[in-house]
């Protein structure tokens, strides 16, 4: 197939890469890509992933035959709607079915009229809702913005102060949810959906604080591992049965299918799962250890998601190893990273055995050829492995290989797994 994927970060890099291990001649373009993407497919620095009119007329231009939009920004924004409304395959749910992840007002209304189980939720629109919400919870606290925010938007607290004030800070860009805080592990879930139909793929978790322990702010992850050999077996079925069909059924009455990737954040509480919030697309850092794993031609997978035919497809296949990543961020991330800094040490770190790396935020510098950093979270280090100790180490040995100036990285990604 000729497909094209919106986007510049690890998890498109991911994709691309999971598309070209199937076999198969597939011609991909990517969108604008990064440099890590740059040296595997051919991109379109000038085509922006936004402009929904824009991506059409190069989907028509040059025969593509699957979109594939990566990040939330341009599925929120509605970029898949005018090549829905052309005829042209895409995976990614249009602008009103979106809002599962663009706004957390629209999730939870959704989530009540399907009767799916998630947290008590109070939406505020100014502080002094706010303040009298977090008091009716108490601590532990939780202000999640309203919108999208890059992973920063959350923030669960024992400290009052804090939850007034991350709460003042984003009343700045529209309303807050305050909710009632759950306990228990949390869970990553991706299911390909149709607007009918969802196929799962293999759970997995990811790690949100910027420091080991689960310390420090919150990011847009810093690592993860799968699959959870702590969940029972009848996890992912009851996922489907609870949580997933009844939510794309529920969008699929109200005429605004979801025809994509939903993204379910789960928490295991004692009282049983619940959703702690959806996404509308590929979750990053999971998306790095969850396709290196997939036995199931990906392509296969999108294109019956985008072209209504997921009845007819079987159940996807993983492979019996394990995966980690480690993402490797910039000295001052998440709220002020240091960029234009070279990385070297790459070709050494991908010698590590069954290591490959998802470029997140990296250019070639046009003057001297050096890799350079440009983002907050830079590299993904993922590796395989028979068990977790084996797939830790090979991930770690490559970090250490990586040279970057004031990087930073967590130590402990999937270390209660390892034994």
């Amino acid at each position: 197939m000729k497909i094209l994927v919106l986007g510049s970060g690890a998890r498109e890099h991911a994709i691309i890469t999971s598309l070209l291990s199937e076999g198969a001649q597939h011609e991909i373009v990517a969108a604008p890509g990064n440099a890590g993407i740059a040296r595997d497919v051919a991109v379109e620095t000038g085509l922006d992933p936004l402009d929904g009119d824009a991506v059409t007329e190069y989907a028509i231009e040059h025969g593509i035959e699957l979109v594939v939009i990566g990040p939330e920004a341009p599925l929120v924004a509605g970029v898949a709607d005018p090549l829905r409304t052309r005829g042209i395959p895409v995976f990614g749910p249009g602008k009103v079915a979106a809002q599962l992840e663009g706004s957390k007002t629209f999730a939870k209304r959704i989530m009540d009229a399907a009767g799916v189980p998630t947290g008590r939720a109070i939406r505020a629109a100014t502080l002094a809702e706010a303040e009298g919400a977090l008091d009716e919870f108490g601590a532990p606290y939780v202000v999640k913005a309203d919108g999208l925010a890059a992973g920063k938007g959350v923030l669960v607290t024992d400290d009052r102060g804090a939850a007034v004030a991350h709460s003042r800070r984003w009343l700045g860009h529209g309303p807050v949810l305050v909710e009632e805080f759950l306990a228990g592990p949390e869970v990553s879930l991706f299911l390909v959906s149709d607007g009918h139909d969802v196929l799962p793929l293999s759970p997995a978790q990811d790690y949100k604080r910027l420091l080991d322990g689960d310390a420090g702010p919150n990011t847009g992850g810093m690592g993860a591992y799968s699959p959870l050999p702590w969940l029972p077996d009848t996890f992912v079925d009851e996922v489907i049965d609870t949580i997933a069909l009844p939510t794309v059924r529920e969008l699929a009455k109200e005429q605004t299918p979801f025809i994509g990737l939903l993204y379910c954040g789960l928490i295991v509480t004692d009282r049983g799962i619940r959703v702690i919030e959806f996404n509308a697309r590929f979750g990053d850092p999971e998306t790095q250890v969850v396709l290196p794993r997939l036995v199931t031609p990906l392509s296969e997978l999108l294109f019956a998601a985008a072209t209504g035919a997921l009845a007819a497809v079987a159940r996807p296949e993983f492979a019996l190893d394990v995966a980690v990543t480690v993402v490797l961020a910039s000295e001052g991330y998440p709220e002020a990273p240091e960029t234009g800094r070279p990385i070297v040490g790459l070709e050494a770190a991908e010698a590590v055995p069954e290591v490959t790396i998802a470029h997140a935020a990296t250019a070639i510098d046009p003057a001297t050829g050096a890799l350079l950093a440009t983002g907050g979270r830079v590299l993904s280090v993922v590796a395989r492995g028979t068990t977790f100790a084996e797939a830790r180490s090979r991930a770690y040995e490559a970090v250490d290989r990586i040279e970057l100036e004031g990087a930073q990285f967590r130590t402990d990604i999937a270390a209660r797994v390892a034994g």
